[in-house]
């Protein structure tokens, strides 16, 4: 386990992994599941999202992340979510310095790790080609 603070304050969140069990003859194996990519999130991801990481903000902001369609002419999704800088949170009604910094700071949490999971993927393709 290890602490984080984020948007919401100290939370604390438990560095695990999903394993799968794999029933194939007599030993079973265990695979680890990848997470899903963000970029293939639905709105109720995101919204999943905000609520686990900007909790203190949820409540204030959840609808507004819901109404962005009729701002930008489509739903916010994982994609969209990490095209979101500080400008667009404002257009959303983020009216609040220290909470727009925060919800951004989130955001560009996100958008590390997702490419430091890209990275690994490729790498991890690449040291494949080679074995």
């Amino acid at each position: 386990m290890f602490y984080t603070h984020g948007c919401c304050g100290l939370e604390l969140v438990k560095a695990t992994m999903v394993e799968e069990i794999i029933n194939s003859g007599n030993k079973p194996k265990n695979k680890t599941t990848r997470p899903r990519p963000v970029y293939l999130w639905n709105v109720l991801d995101v919204q999943k999202w905000l609520r686990r990481h900007c909790s203190d903000y949820y409540q204030l902001y959840h609808e507004k992340f819901l109404h962005i369609f009729h701002c930008f002419k489509h739903d916010i999704t994982g994609r969209v979510l990490l095209r979101i800088n500080e400008n667009i949170l404002l257009r959303l009604g983020v009216d609040n310095e220290q909470h727009r910094m925060d919800i951004w700071r989130e955001i560009m949490k996100l958008h590390l790790k997702t490419d430091m999971l890209e990275i690994r993927e490729l790498e991890r393709r690449n040291n494949m080609n080679f074995d």
